[in-house]
């Protein structure tokens, strides 16, 4: 019973730390395109298009996708010491 409370609390607490990552990640990105479009602007495309293409980019990119490690590693370090710790 302790290790499910203890995995319940521990994906809680990993997915408050995605969630965190994943809004500062796109918080970042969306000031960049800001300041891209502020410097050159785009003849015939809107400030708020541009960022939201920007943005449409970067949700199908490769960043995001690699947030999900914060759900991973941590899975896996726990799951080989409890091994290690077990199996000696």
């Amino acid at each position: 019973m302790a290790f499910i409370k203890l995995l319940g609390f521990g994906l809680i607490g990993l997915t408050v730390v995605y969630w965190s990552l994943s809004l500062y990640s796109a918080s970042l990105r969306r000031e960049r395109l800001e300041d891209d479009y502020d410097k050159s602007p785009h003849p015939g495309q809107t400030r708020e298009a541009y960022v939201a293409d920007g943005m449409a980019a970067y949700r199908a990119g490769l960043r995001p996708k690699l947030l999900l490690s914060v759900y991973i590693v941590p899975i896996v370090v726990v799951s080989t010491i409890i091994y290690v710790v077990n199996s000696g």
